[in-house]
């Protein structure tokens, strides 16, 4: 059964998602029969990576709040993914445009290490600082998983289409913000729900995928 997860890299809360999804399917006797597959989502496509701002100041101009208030926003998300083991260090994080971590995902995809690579720009970006927008970064990150032609898909345009295309399907699906969960293209969840709502769609949806193989349109 396959289960698709359309999340961004800069996402805090799709950091936070994935935890609690994470934990909900190792408690599933059936996992070894469900394929999870990540798709491409940009919370903000028109951003420009720039080195020199803080997500503070980003939050503040695009979302017209003061910096104080920005302040406690990412004061909050730090607190909820602490909670799940993960240690935020979002005065570090680089405010960046995630196409290009995207389409490395995507070439991921192909070479069975999709999982491996989401994780680790994951943990780039909100734990260790790293620009996920900069090709040698990218190349070394790539390099601890064990992905091959990466320079040469980064500094082409290799797999942009592919990441178009998750884009429009989420539109066409009608999501509006991630991260997004969807079961066999039958059932979907949005946000970072509790462990036990996620094991409840795992175990449901894994049931009728039983009963009817065949993925229904979502």
């Amino acid at each position: 059964m396959k289960i698709e997860i359309w999340s961004d890299v800069v996402c805090p809360f799709c950091y936070i998602g994935k935890r609690r999804f994470e934990k909900a399917l190792a408690n599933f006797d059936q996992k070894d029969q469900i394929e999870v597959i990540y798709r491409s989502f940009q919370l903000n496509p028109e951003i420009k990576t720039d080195t020199d701002k803080t997500v503070v100041q980003y939050l503040s101009e695009s979302k017209g709040v003061p910096l104080e208030q920005a302040a406690e926003m990412t004061a909050y998300v730090t607190q909820q993914a602490a909670i799940e083991g993960l240690e935020y260090q979002m005065d570090h994080a680089v405010v960046a445009n995630t196409f290009r971590s995207h389409r490395l995902l995507q070439l991921a995809l192909d070479q069975g290490l999709q999982l491996e690579t989401k994780e680790r720009l994951l943990k780039a970006y909100f734990i260790e600082g790293k620009n996920i927008d900069d090709i040698p970064t990218l190349i070394e990150l790539s390099n601890e998983i064990g992905l091959t032609d990466v320079a040469e898909t980064l500094q082409g345009d290799n797999y942009a289409d592919e990441v178009e295309r998750d884009i429009l399907e989420s539109k066409q699906f009608g999501i509006q913000g991630v991260p997004f969960f969807v079961f066999n293209r039958k059932y979907g969840i949005s946000g970072a729900q509790e462990v036990k709502v996620f094991a409840e769609a795992i175990e449901q949806s894994f049931k009728e995928w039983v009963e009817s193989p065949q993925p229904t349109d979502f």
